[in-house]
């Protein structure tokens, strides 16, 4: 089965799409000095657009919703492989990371079924939640300064 040419054009510009909001997010992650970042974030994307495209128009009688099932099982191995905890028991790390890059995942499978708006709106949220978000969050969990009692002495006058 070839795929007419028109097809491939609409296909192509669902994945440049993807890799362009994707990119967004790895900028984030690149920019707070994440392994995961532009490049990782892209290539999730794109492949994922890639996928759940090729899912929809290569395989007409099949059912592209096991494709999208095995995207997402995919990239949640992918994910789980950037979350680290410490030895000595302490906190964990890569959490964010690893749903960053499953959002992406997710932005990436809906530009392949040509729900731009959907994935340009989670895109933004994303990098919203991601930046803003994790500013908000800093603030919220420090400790408040503390304030010292300092006596004031009056010299009496005479």
């Amino acid at each position: 089965m070839v795929i007419p040419l028109e097809t491939q054009l609409d296909m192509t510009g669902r994945v440049v799409v993807a890799a362009l909001l994707s990119m967004l997010v790895g900028i984030e992650r690149e920019r707070s000095g994440h392994a995961a970042g532009l490049r990782t974030h892209m290539l999730v994307g794109t492949g994922a657009a890639l996928f759940t495209a090729l899912s929809v128009l290569a395989f007409p009688e099949g059912d592209p919703a096991r494709i999208a099932a095995q995207v997402v099982s995919g990239i949640g191995f992918i994910g789980a492989g950037t979350i680290l905890r410490r030895r000595d028991g302490g906190k964990m790390h890569g959490l964010t990371t690893a749903a960053s890059i499953w959002v992406t995942a997710a932005i990436g499978m809906a530009c392949g079924s040509g729900a731009f708006v959907l994935a340009a709106i989670t895109a933004l949220l994303v990098v919203f939640t991601l930046s803003v978000m994790a500013w908000a969050g800093k603030r919220l969990t420090q400790q408040p300064a503390k304030v010292s009692k300092s006596t004031v002495t009056r010299e009496k006058e005479t």
